[in-house]
């Protein structure tokens, strides 16, 4: 008997099907961010990281160009096993032969090759305006007094709706479109309702923009600080959740956006109630959001917990967000992917009907043991077979492979060139 049809009986003694888990978490498709595989550089600007965004270290290798970023994304898609989509930022916009558009102009032309590479590999797109590291963000953005760098980024968002429709009608599915700024204050500001009326006209003047709203789901990301605007922040939780709701646009929840004693996983049930859908995106805070790779973690697993009792998991759209420049750029999107991945079997391995009937009947000492005793099952079996049946290596094996690329394709990358 294989390890995988032991443990299967194992957790049959609970109740839970193995089989039906693996299944569902085949049709659970992750966004990836694509923004790990170049420290958030993009491609349309030489300005420094600015927004509150910072990526730190300097392990070689990393993409200067879309044909090496896409190179990147296939290798790291070919180590995680599923089918997956791709999240892009709007500074990832493609010019050729000489052309250049600012983020105001830019268009779905400045993607195509974007499309064609998803096309190539059956996956959906994603998008986000890059409202960061840009001359006219070094200040605030979509509530600046500055009428006309307020226009400026209500004009971004309006074109990059345009090419988030685009995506969907390409693709033949939904885009999710996340709109997040970075706009706040160093220290105590005197006036903290001008800049939300603006930030609020802004968004109302974006979404006035006719737009498919079935194919594009708009959402908003909310911050509770970041360097440089410590003290005050314009799209804070409380203004993205109302705005969202009056609009009935989709809030999104970044678990790196919060105080760090408030826990997404403890939010996604109320947030459930009352919305449609909810976006996520996944990352491992340390002291203030600084997107580390994603580890198994019991916040990871709890948040995914809550993901998978949802009655229609569809409804919640998952992404990664994360950068780090200190290791394997590689190697840090498998880990972090895989391990969104576990969480969310680890989640669909839980016997929920045996637990909610415990905590009903008021027998938490049972409820207690059951959770604990889960901890032990042989959940790693059930992961092996899950990478089998993508032809995936489901060990630590497949780091061979990253080294392998690290030596024939990444060091052999001098940064002195130019596409």
């Amino acid at each position: 008997m294989s390890r995988y049809e032991e443990a299967k009986k194992i957790y049959a003694k609970l109740d839970i099907d193995t089989d039906k888990a693996l299944k569902t978490l085949q049709d659970i498709s992750i966004s990836m961010h694509c923004w790990q595989g170049d420290d958030v550089r993009g491609f349309d600007t030489k300005e420094n990281l600015s927004g509150g965004i910072q990526t730190t270290g300097n392990y070689f290798g990393k993409a200067r160009n879309y044909k090496e970023l896409m190179q990147d994304i296939d290798k790291a898609l070919s180590m995680i096993p599923g089918k997956h989509r791709l999240n892009l930022h709007s500074n990832y916009a493609i010019f050729e032969n000489g052309e250049f558009a600012d983020r105001d102009k830019i268009e779905p032309k400045h993607f195509k090759k974007w499309v064609e590479f998803a096309k190539e590999r059956c996956m959906g797109l994603d998008f986000n305006p890059t409202i960061f590291s840009h001359p006219k963000a070094n200040n605030l953005t979509l509530s600046s007094h500055d009428e006309e760098i307020r226009k400026f980024w209500v004009n971004h968002c309006i074109a990059c709706l345009r090419i988030s429709e685009y995506f969907a009608n390409e693709l033949n599915c939904q885009c999710v479109m996340n709109i997040w700024i970075p706009d706040g204050y160093k220290d105590i500001p005197a006036d903290r309702y001008s800049p939300r009326d603006r930030f609020k006209k802004s968004l109302d003047e974006i979404l006035d923009t006719n737009y498919d709203k079935e194919k594009v789901l708009v959402c908003l990301e909310s911050k509770v600080f970041g360097i440089g605007f410590e003290s005050y922040t314009v799209g804070s939780a409380e203004f993205c959740l109302n705005y969202a709701a009056s609009k009935g646009i989709m809030p999104l929840m970044d678990n790196g956006h919060y105080h760090p004693t408030e826990m997404v996983s403890d939010k996604i049930s109320s947030m459930l109630l009352f919305n449609k859908n909810l976006a996520l995106h996944i990352t491992r805070p340390v002291r203030w959001d600084s997107d580390h790779v994603i580890l198994f973690d019991d916040e990871t697993r709890e948040i995914c917990k809550e993901i998978t009792r949802c009655n229609d998991i569809s409804r919640i759209k998952i992404a990664t967000d994360y950068f780090d420049a200190s290791i394997n750029r590689i190697a840090a999107w498998v880990i972090g992917i895989r391990n969104v991945q576990k969480a969310l079997l680890y989640g669909l391995l839980q016997p929920n009907k045996k637990l909610f009937d415990l905590q009903k009947e008021n027998k938490f000492t049972e409820l207690m043991l059951i959770q604990e005793e889960i901890k032990t099952y042989p959940f790693g079996d059930i992961w092996l077979e899950f990478c089998n049946r993508n032809n995936v290596i489901g060990t630590e094996e497949w780091f061979k492979e990253v080294l392998d690329y690290e030596n024939n394709v990444l060091s052999k990358r001098n940064y002195n060139f130019k596409d």
